[in-house]
């Protein structure tokens, strides 16, 4: 099956073609409206929305490339409503001229499954690190639609804590990226910054974070490097110990880390040395598939469809390709 992805939850409009059959990305492109609303320091959703409306049908005719598709996924939420609504109209009527299914996907299951794109695949069971902009949650899967939430973020997500402080630091929009990528130039332990949360359960908390830095822009002449160094050691301190402390209480050695803030270099090189110490293994989707893209809806829509139809077509021995044409 050829299966058409449409991804539309925020400010990235993806498309994307997955053929569960050879088990293969068959193309993926991404346009980004970051530049668009840089000059306002966010998303304005109306502005948004129109733009979802203009790159749509270009990028799905770049991506299918007059293939035939057997059915179509489409981002049904969480996500901006007027965006989603782009999304889920275009996906319906392309379906219904097509006399092909049209399925709607849970945005952070189309994250929580893209590592699965990956060379390097987990097998089910596993646990998921979900850290996008919005959300931030540690869960248990067992299988496709088969999920369990173990912790989730009581207030601001890790994404939304690294765009409010690279504000505050004058980094602009979006400022996740840049705020780490000046991290790297900072020293480490000149301020010390509180871990939130970090001795407690599984659950999550980052608005004490972002405040502690906006008390120290605000009463001394912090360095902006060393203090985007600070914030950036307390996040991924705090991520790592969730999920160290997941996988001593579930049990499982298998940790999936997915969303926007799943591309962090400090964060993986963290993981990666605990998994090391602590005898687990991580899993970690493309950068590029970390933040919103067709592809992951894609993939995760084909699943849906498989699962529904009762026939297992999909063949994981097949390393994905696919084409950044966005």
């Amino acid at each position: 099956m050829l299966i058409l992805g449409i991804e539309t939850s925020c400010d990235d409009t993806g498309v994307a073609l997955y053929d569960s059959v050879a088990g293969e990305l068959v193309a993926h492109a991404v346009h980004s409206q970051a530049a668009m609303h840089e000059a306002y320091g966010g998303v304005v959703p109306e502005l948004a929305s129109r733009d979802h409306i203009r790159r749509l049908v270009p990028l799905t005719r770049r991506v299918l490339e007059k293939r035939i598709v057997d059915g179509i996924g489409y981002t049904a939420g969480p996500g901006l409503a007027g965006a989603l609504l782009v999304g889920a109209s275009f996906a319906h009527a392309l379906a219904l001229s097509l006399g092909v299914p049209a399925i709607g996907i849970h945005h952070l299951e189309g994250h929580l499954l893209s590592p699965l794109l990956s060379a390097k695949r987990p097998d089910f069971p596993f646990l998921a690190l979900l850290v996008s902009g919005g959300h931030t949650q540690l869960m248990r899967v067992e299988g496709v639609g088969r999920y369990q939430l173990l912790g989730d973020t009581q207030d601001d997500a890790a994404g939304e804590a690294f765009d409010k402080t690279a504000q505050l630091l004058g980094l602009g929009y979006p400022g996740g990226p840049a705020l780490s990528k000046l991290a790297e130039r900072g020293a480490p332990g000149r301020y010390r910054l509180p871990r939130p949360m970090i001795a407690s359960g599984l659950d999550f908390s980052f608005s004490g974070l972002k405040t502690a830095v906006l008390t120290l822009v605000k009463n001394e002449k912090a360095d902006p490097a060393d203090l985007a160094r600070a914030f950036v050691d307390a996040i991924v301190e705090v991520l790592v110990a969730k999920c160290a402390r997941a996988v001593e209480t579930t049990g499982l050695k298998r940790l999936v880390v997915a969303g926007g803030v799943g591309a962090n270099r400090q964060l993986r090189a963290a993981l990666d040395t605990e998994a090391a110490r602590r005898g687990f293994e991580v899993f970690y989707p493309e950068p590029e598939l970390c933040t919103d893209n067709g592809a992951m809806i894609a993939f995760a829509a084909a699943l849906r469809l498989e699962k529904q139809s009762g026939v297992q077509r999909h063949d994981f021995t097949v390393r994905p390709r696919w084409d950044l044409t966005g």
